[in-house]
């Protein structure tokens, strides 16, 4: 049904490394759903959701007839201290990632606390690390074969607009461009697919409800509360000109991974039935109906681009 550029993220099943941030649902259902709705690759999830080791990971992801695009991994990337846990912490994430059959490790520069509601500023020097942490996850992946780009993301410390622009204008490293988290970072996501396209190597697509989102720039509301209360919508169904970023950026040339990732945060307790029987008043099948609207969307949006339907 899909292009073998298209794939799923654990995260649109609430599938999340934040401590309580919601029910984590078995990974053959997920796994099960994304299949079903015809996606053949997926996104690794956080540490420990899927086996964390290379023969396992391939082999449960071929039962469901799935490959593995990479994995996103948040890193505190500023701090002297934490350096060499960092850079094993990559190798050992490289290692998998390349053993499975992955090619794109994402970063985002975590700010070393839970969750993403802080942000402590950096001073000059720490900013200056930061980029040259981010140059050695790079040289280790591409030892491992990957590309690996860095991750705009909200509560991390490349969220903005002026600091997208300050780590490419500082780093080599490429983008992974989210649309939803440079919106709710206060950047504009199609100026910043049309000013940077060609520095962009990966990308997550979700869409935003943008009531919501200022509720979170202004700390009226977490970002954790904010997913829960329904911060991402269906691709389409939000304020984020997804149709625009994606010409934008093939105008660029972009060829890689368009990942449908529209973070959820399902409450705890609530029974799966429903999840196979089209029951709309099933929370758990929610990931399902959301994620098969985007996927409906990005294939009219794509076509006739870059996006050729698999024969059978």
């Amino acid at each position: 049904m899909t292009s073998t550029r298209v794939a799923a993220a654990p995260i649109s099943w609430g599938v999340c490394e934040v401590p309580g941030w919601g029910e984590v649902l078995p990974v053959d259902h997920v796994l099960a759903e994304m299949a079903a709705l015809g996606l053949r690759a997926t996104e690794l999830g956080p540490p420990g959701f899927l086996p964390e080791q290379a023969e396992s990971l391939r082999a449960d992801l071929a039962a469901h007839d799935l490959i593995l695009v990479g994995g996103f991994v948040a890193l505190v990337l500023h701090d002297p201290a934490v350096r060499e846990t960092t850079l094993a912490e990559v190798e050992r994430a490289c290692a998998l990632l390349s053993g499975a059959g992955g090619e794109v490790l994402v970063v985002a520069a975590a700010t070393g606390l839970d969750g993403y509601d802080n942000r402590p500023e950096l001073d000059a020097d720490k900013w200056r690390y930061l980029v040259d942490t981010v140059q050695l996850v790079s040289s280790i992946a591409s030892e491992h074969g990957l590309t690996a780009t860095l991750h705009p993301h909200v509560g991390t410390h490349v969220e903005s607009a002026s600091e997208v622009d300050r780590f490419l204008a500082s780093s080599s490293v490429p983008l992974c461009l989210d649309t939803g988290h440079l919106l709710i970072g206060g950047a504009d996501p199609v100026a910043v697919a049309r000013r940077h396209g060609h520095r962009v190597a990966h990308v997550h697509l979700k869409d935003v409800d943008a009531s919501v989102a200022l509720r979170v720039q202004s700390g009226e509301m977490s970002y954790q509360k904010a997913v829960a209360a329904g911060l991402y919508r269906p691709l389409g169904q939000g304020d984020v000109p997804v149709r625009e970023v994606i010409n934008a950026l093939t105008t660029a040339g972009y060829g890689g991974w368009w990942v449908l990732e529209q973070d959820t945060a399902l409450p705890v307790g609530q029974p799966l039935s429903g999840t196979y029987r089209n029951d709309h008043d099933d929370l758990r099948s929610r990931p399902r109906r959301d994620t098969a609207a985007s996927i409906e969307y990005l294939l009219a949006a794509l076509s006739p681009g870059p996006f050729q339907k698999e024969t059978p």
